[in-house]
């Protein structure tokens, strides 16, 4: 079934004007008639079944319970990449279950984004984030950022661990932080994870994350991963060790 993400808070019964972009694809794109359904998500992120009662307007028939978030908030803070991966980076971690997005003009970052560029980049991005979350079925859209520095990006979210996917870890066997730290009794429920750019995350930004925030520097297999496929790897081990059944 479509669902939409609608910009204010809905209770069953209530009668909604539809905005431009929904009414759009609902009525013109998807052909829909009075009687069609379609689930949507509110300003509360609260699921919900609409009844097309026109083309520009619908009821809210029912709540519906829908859980299908992450049990750990991810934020996804990665160095500024190349070309268009960072549309893929957010599109695919999206899917995923990620968060946020925070990009940083890293140390070793190739890509360059001008200030007077920021915004107009974000727009884009935000609304990759919302056609993928509306594709996956998330009740969440993750939030895209960008920061000038590496610890504004981290100390903006608050986590309760920060952990660094650091290829040097990997190299030099670390291959048990990650799984630990998911499978342990007091798994995060807010957690940050720093991937650098192309060129790697620099010792420098270790050094940091290390002393203003305690990072844990884990390796994500023996394997090098391409920066925009490293989120994706680490997204996919949280969904398996805190979502799937393991033989219970």
């Amino acid at each position: 079934m479509q669902r939409y993400f609608l910009p204010e808070t809905l209770s069953v019964g209530q009668l909604i004007q539809l905005d431009a972009d929904t009414q759009h694809h609902w009525v013109q794109v998807l052909r829909g008639k009075p009687g069609d359904q379609a689930e949507a998500v509110d300003a509360a992120e609260q699921l919900v079944l609409l009844t097309l009662t026109s083309a520009t307007t619908a009821e809210v028939s029912q709540a519906l319970e829908n859980n299908v978030e992450l049990p750990i908030e991810v934020t996804v803070v990665a160095g500024l990449p190349k070309q268009d991966k960072a549309e893929w980076i957010v599109q695919k971690a999206t899917e995923m279950g990620a968060f946020d997005v925070v990009f940083f003009a890293a140390d070793w970052s190739v890509a360059k984004w001008p200030a007077t560029k920021v915004p107009k980049k974000l727009d884009r991005l935000t609304k990759i984030a919302k056609g993928a979350a509306q594709q996956s079925h998330r009740t969440h859209i993750p939030a895209v950022r960008f920061a000038t520095k590496l610890t504004s990006a981290v100390a903006a979210v608050n986590a309760d661990t920060v952990v660094v996917a650091y290829e040097e870890a990997a190299k030099k066997g670390e291959d048990s932080a990650l799984y630990k730290l998911l499978t342990g009794p007091d798994f995060p429920r807010k957690l940050v994870v720093v991937f650098g750019p192309e060129g790697g995350i620099s010792p420098a930004e270790i050094e940091r994350l290390q002393a203003d925030f305690g990072a844990t520097l884990a390796g994500l297999g023996p394997r090098i991963l391409r920066t925009e496929t490293a989120p994706l790897y680490f997204l996919a081990a949280v969904s398996t060790l805190t979502e799937l059944r393991h033989g219970e």
